[in-house]
């Protein structure tokens, strides 16, 4: 009877036709356990747990990762991964490398964590093969993705405000809102504001070869006051077949440069302002089995140096530093397991400064990539090539001869076991970095004849990862041995005369690390879970390049044989609690590895308490931070002491 009346009922209720748009949805998704190079990722509530104010801050989590800290809340922060030196080092903001052509050293403590979705490491390069030439380039490269806005049925904005404040006389206010402009299209702007008089008590105590004390004082940290604005508008919009989106970022800061504290020395007269300016655009298009990846960028940068030490010569310089980019990078799918891409990328960088006799260059580079991937079901294969064309000009000087690099790459990664929770990996990778302006045309110290700096990297590594929904809902423990070998390295070297010195290419390094980084995700009861992350890292990095050198296969500076850390971080009910723990082990801060030069180990332990509260559509979170609970004494780079046990609250508001 049911049957009989089907047809009947579908005639009487025969809608007209209707057209139902359906609303966009945004899907956003990190496996680092399913790439084919190695990767380390920090996202979402994990990344914004740790005790990290910065960028810099947080990648001291990551296994075989230097972060290179001058002290305070202004000091530089510039990072070294697999003791490869700072300039290997890629650092890709929202989809485009930042640049800095003066020097080659991206301040990582200028970019702070308040609008950082996602945090990622790779060593080679990444796992996809549609991206920027440039990106084929780095050793290792760092990706900063921002919070993208994703709004719920019936919202049209969220809005967060941040108050933080705490030792050294921090203010920071930060604010961020998201418009929901249209169904296609978003916009959020990011506002930040960081003040502190950067002082902090901090003991000096310094030993003679002979093993005698030779100061032991307790002094307070001079001229690391900091006073910075970031600002930043993006905008999002969807196509029907693709996405765009255009950012516009500023950063200004005036700070002291504490300087380094030698023979009882307490206070340094230099100061630094920065102005960092960008605008980019993106564009990504799917075309069935073709996707195209644009980019466009300019960029200034305006840095103001002035030294008025009294017991040294007065300087006070300006340097400006324009860049232009243009990137094309695109794919195609031959078959469902194999795909190609081809990318070019334009570049333009120039430099001037109001120095007497500055050649003011200028530089244009080019890089042309190709890559290939095979994706089957127990394996996956990368392998790309990239073709760099470098040509400079100067002003009063003859330039420097053309340079033309090549770059091949291959990646592997196999899952011998049926449910992929086991896999191998290996890679190996030639990579290179451009000497910059300064080792270039420096007055009375660059050398307009260097050559690249090259590395060549070799990888195997294994990692086991497990998901379930039991106690243990997550398993996961990786260890990789590497091989880097760093030919042609730029190093400066005193030519005769007393303070004068020139850039040649004279290092030889050799490097062989493992690197051990493994994650527990415990959840014995509904609202407690109990996450567990640890990382050590083993480098044998030596100098090779004369066996006739006093330091011949001694440690490089600042490379520990042994560092790691451990974090653990407790969930219940809204609260939550933070213990995190950094150890570095002895180094040496000059290239012989001896008595005088010896650098202690270090460890702190900060530990932080939150707590979530929502009222309606408000949510509150508190946040109290310990760093350095035990109030070690410690240095990161020698005679840059760093701060004692020091605190810091924060309020957060989000609608």
């Amino acid at each position: 009877m049911l049957f009989c009346l089907i047809p009947g009922m579908i005639k009487a209720k025969e809608p007209k036709d209707t057209t139902y748009l359906l609303q966009e949805v945004l899907v956003t998704a990190l496996q680092p356990n399913r790439d084919i190079i190695p990767a380390q990722t920090l996202s979402g509530e994990e990344l914004h747990r740790l005790n990290s104010n910065s960028v810099a801050d947080a990648l001291r989590y990551f296994s075989g990762v230097q972060v290179k800290d001058y002290g305070g809340v202004g000091g530089i922060k510039t990072v070294n991964i697999r003791s490869m030196g700072t300039n290997h080092t890629g650092v890709v903001y929202d989809g485009v490398e930042l640049g800095n052509a003066q020097n080659g050293q991206i301040d990582l403590g200028q970019f702070s964590l308040d609008n950082i979705e996602a945090l990622s490491l790779y060593n080679g390069q990444k796992s996809e093969i549609l991206q920027p030439a440039k990106d084929f380039g780095s050793a290792a490269t760092i990706y900063m993705r921002i919070r993208t806005p994703v709004f719920n049925e019936g919202e049209n904005y969220h809005a967060r405000a941040t108050i933080r404040t705490g030792s050294f006389d921090l203010l920071n206010p930060s604010a961020l809102i998201e418009l929901k402009l249209s169904e296609r299209i978003s916009a959020s702007l990011s506002a930040e504001w960081v003040n502190s008089s950067g002082k902090y008590k901090f003991r000096y105590r310094r030993v003679n070869p002979a093993g005698e004390l030779a100061y032991d004082t307790t002094a307070v940290r001079e001229n690391g006051d900091i006073n910075a604005t970031r600002i930043e508008l993006n905008t999002h919009g969807a196509l029907n077949s693709g996405s765009w989106n255009f950012k516009v970022y500023n950063y200004n800061s005036e700070r002291g440069v504490p300087g380094a504290i030698v023979n009882n020395v307490w206070r340094r007269g230099e100061r630094i302002w920065d102005t960092n300016s960008f605008t980019q655009g993106r564009y990504t298009g799917f075309f069935g089995k073709f996707t195209t990846l644009n980019n466009i960028k300019y960029a200034f940068y305006r840095t103001h140096y002035v030294n008025n030490d009294d017991k040294q010569v007065k300087i006070d310089n300006l340097y400006k530093q324009k860049e232009i980019y243009f990137s094309s990078a695109n794919e195609y799918a031959v078959t469902d397991r194999w795909s190609v891409s081809g990318s070019y990328d334009f570049m333009w960088n120039t430099l001037d400064a109001d120095v007497y006799g500055f050649v003011k260059p200028d530089r244009i580079s080019q890089f042309l990539s190709a890559a290939t991937a095979l994706n089957f079901s127990r394996i996956k294969v990368q392998a790309s090539a990239l073709a760099t064309f470098i040509h400079d000009r100067i002003r009063g000087q003859e330039a420097p001869s053309d340079k033309h690099v090549f770059s091949p790459a291959v990646f592997m990664n196999g899952y011998p076991l049926k449910n992929k929770d086991f896999s191998i990996r290996l890679f190996y990778k030639q990579s290179f970095r451009m000497p910059t302006f300064n080792d270039l045309y420096y007055a009375d110290m660059g050398n307009s004849k260097l050559s690249p700096e090259r590395v060549t990297q070799y990888n195997i590594g294994l990692l086991y990862d497990h998901t379930s929904n039991r106690i243990i809902s997550n398993a996961r423990i990786s260890a990789d041995v590497y091989y880097n070998r760093v030919k042609d390295k730029i190093v400066a070297y005193p030519k005769g005369q007393q303070f004068r010195w020139t850039m040649l290419n004279l290092g030889l390094v050799d490097i062989r690390g493992v690197d051990v980084t493994g994650l527990l995700t415990v959840n014995p009861y509904m609202d407690f879970f109990l996450t567990v992350r640890g990382q050590y890292t083993f480098q044998r990095a030596i100098d090779v390049t004369n066996p006739a050198d006093n330091y011949y296969r001694d440690q490089i500076p600042y490379i520990p044989r042994h560092s790691g850390s451990a974090v653990v971080n407790a969930q219940w009910r809204g609260w939550g609690l933070n213990y995190s723990w950094i150890y570095v082990g002895e180094r040496y801060n000059q290239q012989e590895n001896i008595r005088y030069n010896y650098t202690q180990p270090w460890y702190t332990s900060d530990v932080s308490l939150s707590k979530d509260l929502r009222f309606g559509k408000v949510n509150l979170r508190g946040l109290i931070e310990v760093n350095n609970l035990l109030s070690q004494d410690y240095d990161v780079i020698l005679n840059y002491p760093m701060p004692k046990r020091n605190y810091r609250f924060t309020l957060t508001v989000e609608v």
